[in-house]
Parts: structure tokens; C-alpha cells; sequence
């Protein structure tokens, strides 16, 4: 299995002097992140996807075997709700293959308000375009029942194991050959890492994802170097504090 571990979103000053140099400028955080880490969810394209020019030089910041994972414009999930959203589909994906081989998952993080309808995710699923992976956060808990994961299944889509703290528990089921991973609760100790590490290596996925929250301590640089560890992965590199 090959493990791309980070952190949803590499660009936050308030990093500085925990993971980022204190004086490293902002145009020189993404090609240092991609020193430590093999992947990066980008969170900012839930606003809205940057321009083919910006995409050009994420891709030119990073080495060959680095992964962008995108969180689906807000477009899509939020406002459209999955539904009428064929031409939002097809520019999005358009524009991602700006990154080539680069390009990792999309994420579509479903709002908490939206409840389980399974013909529209059947018909959203069809419009997504063949040899693409796409990961579903749900985040009602409506969602989780075998007719769901089935409809996962059938297009290789994966169920996104979020774990938040809260009081939506995702079951962890296994809907791809390739596995997608949200840690999001703001502290995990060594015990907890590991159990989540041995989680993910007993799957028989090709490829796992997993990505660790940003909050402004930095923490979530630490937890990913730890996961990786934990896994018999070190980080790229070995000078993370």
C-alpha cells in the first residue's frame, strides 16, 4: 500500500517557527511542505478552482510523485447539492487536469444538512469522468446504510472516514480499492495514532490517503510525520520538530 499522509492546507503563518521556517516567505510554503510530505488537501478550491496558471505552478512547486487532493468547489455541494451540476463537473475537472499526473482524489464534502438520497447520488456518480478518484464526506448520518456503500462500490468512489470528535460517527467502511482518511479532532496521542495506522494497513487498498486538520498550533504537521511513522513510513524528510 502506498501512503500519502499531510494536512488540509499547507499555507498558514501562524505556522511559522513550529513547521515553517520563521522568515520563510509565503511564495516558498508549498515547495518546503512538499519536502516533509507526499500529499496536500486543498481546501481553497471549496471557494472556487484557481486558474490553470495557478494549478501550473502548485504542479511546478512540488517533486513527480506529489498528489494535490481537491475538496470540490462549494458550487457543487452546497449550492447545486449535487444536483444540475453536470457542467460544474465537467469545468472542474477540466481545470484539474491542469496538475497531470499530480492530480490525487476530489473530495466532495456533502453539507450536514443534506440528507441521503440515493438517486441523486447514483446520478451525480455517472457524471464523474472515467479514471477519476472522488472521495464522499458525508456528514448526515442517513448516509450510512448498505445501499450507500453500495452505490460507492459500483463506481469505485470512496466513503471518507472523517473523524471529527463529535457526534457523527462514520462507520469504517472500506467502498474502493483505495482509502481516504480525515483526522480531524484537535488532539491525538501516540496510542490513538498508532491504532488508526494499524486501521489503514490491514485494508487492502492500493493507495490511502489521510490528512490531518489545520489548526493554528501547527499540530497537525506533527501528527502526520507521527502517523507516517507509526505506519513504517518516514517522512521525506527528517527535520520536523
Amino acid at each position: 500500500m502506498k501512503l500519502y499522509v499531510g494536512t488540509s492546507g499547507y499555507s498558514y503563518p501562524k505556522w511559522k517557527g513550529s513547521f515553517y521556517p520563521q522568515k520563510l516567505a509565503a511564495t516558498k510554503m508549498l515547495r518546503f511542505y512538499a519536502e516533509h510530505f507526499r500529499t496536500v488537501e486543498a481546501n481553497s478550491t471549496f471557494f472556487g478552482m484557481p486558474k490553470e496558471t495557478v494549478l501550473e505552478k502548485w504542479a511546478g512547486d512540488v517533486p513527480a510523485e506529489f498528489k494535490f487532493v481537491l475538496k470540490a468547489p462549494k458550487q457543487i455541494t452546497h449550492i447545486q447539492r449535487l444536483q444540475d451540476s453536470a457542467d460544474s463537473v465537467s469545468s472542474m475537472f477540466a481545470s484539474a487536469g491542469t496538475l497531470k499526473d499530480r492530480l490525487g482524489p476530489v473530495l466532495f464534502q456533502l453539507p450536514p444538512f443534506l440528507k441521503k438520497d440515493a438517486p441523486r447520488l447514483l446520478a451525480f456518480l455517472k457524471l464523474i469522468p472515467a479514471g477519476s478518484r472522488v472521495a464522499f464526506e458525508f456528514r448526515h448520518e442517513s448516509w450510512f446504510d448498505d445501499e450507500t456503500f453500495g452505490l460507492l462500490r459500483d463506481h469505485q468512489a470512496a466513503l471518507c472516514l472523517a473523524d471529527a470528535g463529535d457526534d457523527l460517527t462514520v462507520p469504517f467502511v472500506p467502498t474502493a480499492g483505495w482509502g481516504y482518511l480525515r483526522l480531524r479532532r484537535p488532539d491525538y496521542d501516540e496510542a490513538e495514532l498508532k491504532t488508526w495506522a494499524e486501521r489503514v494497513l490491514e485494508q487492502k487498498w492500493d493507495e490511502a490517503f489521510v490528512f490531518f486538520k489545520h489548526e493554528d498550533e501547527g499540530k497537525g504537521p506533527v501528527f502526520a510525520k507521527k502517523f507516517m511513522e507509526l505506519a513504517g513510513q518516514p517522512s521525506m524528510s527528517a527535520n520536523l520538530g
